[in-house]
């Protein structure tokens, strides 16, 4: 039962953590591509802008989370999601829709969000330093340990900022299903993702769902990378290594689908944790029932710590071979 829970620790609720990151950051990368029709490289950076203004205003008002129970950081996160949501709008307004008037080709546009991505990471870099920084200014993380067993010695670990991260993201997940099912918003941008001509002449203001979508887009990339930061820590380039994963999440499950990118997220969160498991850990129980010419390695892991960012695109070139679509059928919205 100690090999049992030690496997619950490191890959269910591993996997669940990385798993629920690189959903929230693949819905704001699908949905802009849906509706804008382009990868936007630079939404890793935005995620790393909505910690850093959650770091900027804990640091400011350090006592604020105590008077109410919760980490100060939860607190701010709202005031951070606003902040990043202008911010996604403004970049939309100063890069991006000038490059839309002239109808340049979307190639152009991933240019241009690369960019974006420079400029968004150098300022961040400008103002906060190059080191870590950790969002608990005013307490510490409550760490909660629970021996799910009579007998087990290894308990089952799971973090004050990790229940945050689950149950912000089923909040989040809910809460855009609800929108874009129920909305008269969210289904005019069903049917601009659909057929953005087609909407424009039956009366859908474009602009106003562009922003919309900048809006949803900028408020999840606060999400995911205040949370991220919270379970580890804060760095200017955090988010930024999450690109490749996110994108993979977002294509596996289906580019343009906002369900499949939750999907996508938890297949490639939780490929990457079973990948770089030992299951040497989970045969020790049967070590003395081997033959004795069988030895068994210290270590069984599928892949090394270090070669664990290959694992995401691994899964994608094998779910695509046998669905090209995504999970989801790649269908916009």
């Amino acid at each position: 039962m100690n090999e049992l829970v030690f496997f619950v620790n490191n890959v269910v609720i591993a996997g669940s953590v990385t798993g629920a990151i690189y959903a929230i950051g693949a819905i704001g990368v699908t949905l802009v591509f849906s509706i804008m029709r382009f990868a936007h490289f630079a939404h890793a950076d935005v995620m790393t802008f909505g910690a850093f203004m959650v770091l900027l205003l804990t640091t400011a008002f350090p006592g604020v989370g105590m008077s109410i129970g919760v980490p100060t950081a939860i607190v701010m996160l709202p005031i951070a999601m606003l902040l990043t949501a202008f911010l996604a709008v403004g970049i939309d307004k100063v890069f991006y829709k000038p490059l839309r008037a002239h109808g340049v080709k979307p190639i152009v546009m991933v240019i241009a969000s690369l960019g974006v991505t420079l400029i968004l990471q150098g300022l961040i870099r400008l103002f906060s330093g190059t080191g870590g920084q950790g969002l608990y200014v005013d307490d510490r993380k409550e760490i909660f340990r629970m021996l799910p067993f009579d007998g087990v010695r290894v308990p089952i670990v799971i973090t004050e900022p990790q229940v945050y991260l689950f149950v912000i993201t089923l909040v989040a997940v809910v809460a855009l299903h609800l929108f874009l099912s129920r909305s008269r918003l969210g289904k005019a941008m069903r049917a601009m993702s659909d057929n953005p001509e087609l909407a424009q002449a039956s009366g859908i203001n474009t602009n106003t769902i562009v922003a919309v979508t900048w809006v949803i887009a900028g408020g999840l990339a606060a999400i995911a990378g205040t949370l991220l930061s919270l379970d580890v820590t804060f760095k200017p380039d955090l988010s930024f290594f999450l690109l490749l994963p996110i994108f993979a999440a977002a294509i596996v499950g289906g580019v343009g689908h906002p369900y499949g990118a939750v999907a996508g997220g938890f297949v490639v969160g939780f490929a990457e944790t079973l990948a770089v498991f030992n299951w040497a850990v989970l045969l020790r129980p049967f070590r003395d029932s081997l033959p004795t010419w069988l030895e068994l390695p210290s270590n069984l892991a599928f892949v090394g710590t270090e070669y664990k960012i290959v694992v995401p695109f691994f899964i994608l070139v094998a779910i695509l071979v046998w669905r090209p679509t995504g999970i989801f059928k790649g269908k916009v919205i």
